[in-house]
């Protein structure tokens, strides 16, 4: 350390007004290019830093767990998912794991429900074919760019947490019928407010939908949740959109059958091999593809920092942070 001050590494640039928080009260180590760390830049941060603050996309592994210095004790993810740091090694390294749950609902369900909208009224296609300087508009036509109505629809929600929750509660504003497969089912108060039916069978829910909708975190047991051949159960008038973990869906399968045409597209923000995409889905016109961005808000990114630095002071005070991840919770 240079300063009597804890040595924090931060990954990745954040927002001015958190990194600033940061320098005030921490010795703080910002990533001002943003470029993302390499492993070997991640093994140096983890043997020196005090904290270390990931983001989710960087891969705090066993590699980078088992060479951090002893005074490495807190890994306080920038972000809500976890999957990227293995949190066995890090708590048999003695070290705490916090995130920032909560903060990113209302964004991410914001994002969910455009792309409900989005994929069955073909919005994008729409946008683009304005956009095209070699194709010129002739004006309304009665059968032209013709979608499908999503209001009695039947929506099923993968995921009924915080998010799924936030979701159903848009989707029914909007005349969808709220259906959601979950470990266990949501309180029946939530469920009634909702007016949400719970599958126990996915496969049985997945087969009677319209619109599937994943908001699950990507954990070993939603790995390929909705394998090949759970894709196969739904209807080919269906549609899928992933704001979650693109991991939860078998990619290469997905592609191949809204290729197809076993499936009637897709509204993505998440992909399994993330920054790469699969062509199939880039260039399909029945799939509409984001960069990642469902909880791009800047409100959400300075929530998310305001997290990241509680828990650090709480844990430097003494104290068990807030938004600590425990592996039972997942």
């Amino acid at each position: 350390m240079t300063s009597d001050k804890p040595l924090v590494i931060v990954t990745r640039r954040l927002p001015d007004v958190v990194e600033t928080r940061m320098r005030e009260l921490f010795d703080a180590k910002l990533n001002i290019d943003d470029a993302p760390m390499s492993q070997t830049q991640l093994i140096d941060a983890a043997k020196t830093a005090d904290v270390l603050v990931p983001t989710v996309t960087d891969r705090i592994d066993k590699s980078v767990l088992s060479q951090a210095g002893p005074q490495l004790k807190l890994v306080a993810n920038f972000g809500t998912g976890v999957d990227n740091i293995d949190l066995e090694t890090a708590r048999n390294r003695g070290m705490i794991v916090t995130n920032t749950p909560g903060v990113l609902t209302e964004d991410t369900a914001d994002m969910t429900m455009a792309l409900i909208l989005a994929v069955p009224r073909r919005l994008t296609e729409g946008a683009v074919l304005l956009k095209d300087g070699e194709t010129k508009w002739q004006g309304w036509s009665p059968t032209w760019m013709l979608g499908h109505r999503i209001y009695g629809k039947r929506l099923g929600i993968v995921g009924m947490g915080r998010i799924g929750q936030a979701v159903a509660r848009r989707a029914k504003a909007f005349g969808l019928q709220i259906h959601y497969h979950n470990r266990r089912p949501v309180a029946p108060e939530i469920e009634e407010q909702l007016e949400a039916t719970y599958w126990e069978s996915l496969d049985q829910m997945l087969a009677r939908m319209d619109i599937i909708s994943i908001n699950c975190p990507h954990t070993p047991a939603t790995y390929h949740l909705l394998s090949a051949r759970r894709l196969k159960l739904l209807k080919p008038a269906a549609y899928i959109v992933n704001t979650a973990r693109g991991e939860v869906i078998d990619e290469n399968a997905l592609a191949r059958m809204i290729e197809a045409g076993d499936i009637a597209g897709a509204g993505l923000d998440v992909f399994e091999h993330e920054p790469a995409v699969n062509p199939k889905l880039v260039s399909s016109d029945r799939v509409v593809v984001l960069p990642h961005m469902s909880s791009a808000t800047i409100e959400g990114r300075i929530d998310m920092g305001e997290k990241v630095i509680i828990n650090i002071k709480t844990f430097l005070d003494g104290h068990s942070p807030p938004d600590r991840v425990h592996p039972a919770m997942l």
